[in-house]
Order: structure tokens, then sequence, then C-alpha cells
């Protein structure tokens, strides 16, 4: 069983019995952050079964400044819009990710130029870096050899994944041109194929898993 770390805001660990949950980051700017409303407990909904771990129904709704922030050492951001933070707000991030938690964005088209622009600002002094096929995050639990699926077709331009490293470690995930939160909705959303969805929510636990075991 994965252990759940739950990054208190003393910066330690604990490994106590609750459920595990993902943060929904609710940022300013305008964007639409609470887009997908029904990929996020799907998702969880699988994380417990491929995982076997406790989870919860529903994701929590997280603010940068919220005394509650290093309670969610997994954190996911979508949207088509806007994403703007405050200098205190983007001060608080790159502290939660230096201190071990996770940030998991999915361009849900229309977000990429101002995350680009507001990641920056988080880590001046690092790069997004695209993530080969053969990273860890492709392999485990499930096998993706050829890397991120495509989900939804936008312009043509193949699903790529990009990451914040601290060390070795991926802090920050980016899913472009891939909607892989759009493949975690409700089947009636989208009107996806099942192995399209099957795809996506593969991929969510992976991306999970890594998060709760580096």
């Amino acid at each position: 069983m994965i252990l759940l770390l739950v990054v208190l805001a003393a910066g330690t660990l604990d490994t106590g019995p609750a459920a595990f949950t993902i943060g929904r980051l609710k940022y300013g700017g305008g964007g639409d952050w609470y887009a997908n409303p029904s990929s996020l407990p799907n998702l969880l909904g699988r994380v417990g079964a491929d995982l076997n771990i406790a989870v919860a129904e529903r994701e929590d709704v997280v603010e940068l400044m919220s005394p509650d922030l290093f309670r969610h050492p997994f954190l996911h951001a979508t949207g088509h819009g806007e994403m703007r933070f405050t200098d205190l707000e983007a001060g608080r991030l790159r502290g939660f990710l230096l201190r071990g938690g996770f940030l998991h964005v999915d361009d849900n088209y229309g977000l990429d130029a101002s995350f680009r622009r507001e990641i920056a600002r988080v880590f001046p002094d690092r790069a997004l870096v695209r993530l080969a096929p053969g990273h860890a995050i492709f392999s485990r639990p499930h096998a993706f050899p050829g890397g991120l699926p495509k989900i939804h077709e936008h312009d043509g331009a193949p699903a790529q994944a990009f990451a914040v490293l601290d060390g070795e470690r991926v802090m920050v995930l980016y899913t472009f041109s891939c909607d892989l939160g759009d493949g975690w909705e409700d089947e009636r959303v989208h009107n996806d194929p099942p192995e399209l969805r099957d795809a996506a929510l593969k991929m969510g636990v992976n991306i999970v898993a890594y998060a709760l075991t580096h």
C-alpha cells in the first residue's frame, strides 16, 4: 500500500489514517478553476481502487493562502482562461512545492500562456522541462511506453508533459495539448470511447502514485 503523506504546516510529514483527497486549486485571474466538475471525484475513485488506499468522495477546494494548504500534498489546477498569482501566493506556492508538495496543472485549452508566465514567477530560477516517455511517471502502476496519452484533439499538436524539478523529483507536472482532465469526466460529458477514458484515468493514477512516493 502506498502511504499517504500529508504535509503539515510545520513542514513535517504525517502518515496518519486520513483518506486521501486532491486539493483543487482556486486561483485568481478570472479563469474557470472549477472546470471539469466530475473529473476529480472519478479520479479519486480510480485511485482508491488501483492503489488500494482510502480516498475521499470529492476533492477539496484550496486557495494558496489558506491555512489548510499544507494538508493537501497533491494540488490540481485546470481551466481555459487566465491564471494569476499575487506575489504572496507565488511565494507560498514555491514554499509548498519545495517542502514536498506536488502540483498538477492540466491545460483545458487556453491556460497555457498564463500558466507559463505564472510558474516562471514562482520559479524564476528553474525551467519547465519536457518529460521523456521513459520517465517513471509513465511506468507505474500503469505502463505508457509512448508517454502522455492524447485524449482530445484541438490543433494537431502531440500531447506533452512538462515538469519543474527539485533535483530529480517532479514537483510541478504540466500536461499540455492532452485534455487529460476531460477524460476523467463522466462519460456523458464528452462521449469519449471507453478506452480513452480508461487511459486518462490510468494516467491520473500514475500521477497520484508518483506524487505520493517521491
